[in-house]
């Protein structure tokens, strides 16, 4: 899954910068506010960082500007500022969390946990339904009772799927989704993470649409 770092803070940034890829998140870190909002207008992400005093831009209009263009990213809001008015008007303006600084990294992996899983609608750390279930927690695939650890780039492919059941996604909105500025991705790059999870869990799980992408459907339970 891909990960929008908005901070400045040097020593911030690279911590969480280790954190969350040792968590399997695919990072793309800017130090100012204008860069995040334009790396905002020109990738799609799973989940925003955002810090509040940045240089250029601040976050609270970084958060403005998204939400007027129709971007629902979530946005957890990473700061020091805990006037009660910052608050409001960040929570206001749409954000989806409100973290204060200094926090544990564990607590804020739980809460990208719980953003995630409330943008899907799911009240547990759960996207999918009994036949087909992704557990966010433990990064594990269910299907028909086969329960399969995942590797961090088919957990992100299956999150991606399962986010949005049923919606076909190309090759080029599973890169952008999968993969990080400045990574080469090869061109069968996606098509080798699609045969690595239709391996553990049968063809089925995956379903091809000629000339547009891929999908996963929940109306009717996969093969396993």
């Amino acid at each position: 899954m891909r990960v929008l770092l908005v901070e400045d803070d040097l020593q911030i940034g690279q911590s969480l910068l280790r954190a969350l890829k040792d968590a399997n998140y695919s990072v793309d870190w800017v130090r100012e506010g204008t860069a995040g909002r334009h790396a905002l207008e020109a990738a799609e992400y799973t989940v925003v960082l955002l810090d509040l005093g940045l240089p250029g831009m601040s976050g609270i209009d970084v958060l403005r500007a998204a939400r007027a263009a129709g971007n629902r990213v979530p946005v957890l809001i990473l700061t020091a500022q805990d006037a009660l008015d910052t608050r409001v008007e960040g929570l206001d303006l749409g954000a989806d969390d409100y973290v204060l600084k200094p926090f544990q990294v564990p607590e804020l992996l739980a809460r990208i946990r719980a953003v995630l899983r409330r943008k899907a609608g799911y009240a547990v750390s759960r996207l999918g339904d009994d036949a087909l279930a992704l557990d966010l927690d433990k990064r594990t695939l269910t299907c028909n009772g086969v329960t399969s650890m995942l590797s961090a780039k088919e957990f992100a492919l299956m999150h991606a799927f399962l986010e949005r059941p049923g919606t076909i996604l190309s090759r080029d909105q599973l890169e952008d989704r999968l993969y990080g500025w400045g990574k080469e991705v090869e061109s069968n790059a996606i098509d080798v993470i699609i045969h690595s999870v239709r391996k553990k869990f049968g063809g089925s799980v995956i379903t091809n649409v000629r000339g547009l992408g891929w999908t996963v459907m929940l109306s009717s339970a996969p093969k396993c």
